[in-house]
């Protein structure tokens, strides 16, 4: 998988999730890679307009969230804007890989690094600040 694709699978896990730490960590590659900050900030509430991006992004958090409800339909969905079977495995395997991290982290109480506030604008550290605070 592409690491564009990655992030914004990881992002939409993370986010779903309401992990901090992982949201922040995979916000600031997007930010720094991809897109503005202003454009990662509206990625972590606003499914972005791009239609492989939104489908992307919307499949990974119902990975997270409701992995048990994933339909053909959803594959099907992924498959009808060109992603092959292997990149519906890896977005799956993306999100189902932030869930155990992201909880990992949040069960053993780890915040975000410090240093992120030094690194992101605060509009979009306060973006990704989705769970556990600095």
């Amino acid at each position: 998988m592409d690491l564009r694709r990655y992030e914004l699978a990881t992002l939409a896990a993370a986010t779903a999730l309401k992990s901090s730490y992982c949201s922040i960590a995979h916000g600031q590659v997007l930010a720094e890679k991809f897109f503005t900050p202003e454009e990662v900030a509206a990625l972590a509430t606003t499914p972005p307009t791009d239609p492989v991006d939104r489908a992307v992004m919307t499949f990974a958090r119902k990975v997270a969230l409701e992995a048990d409800q994933i339909t053909q339909q959803d594959i099907d969905n992924l498959k009808s804007l060109g992603l092959s079977d292997e990149d519906v495995l890896d977005v799956s395997l993306a999100a189902a890989a932030r869930c155990f991290f992201s909880k990992t982290l949040d069960a053993t109480g780890t915040t975000p690094d410090t240093a992120y506030r030094d690194l992101l604008p605060p509009d979009l550290l306060s973006a990704l600040t989705v769970g556990r605070q600095i």
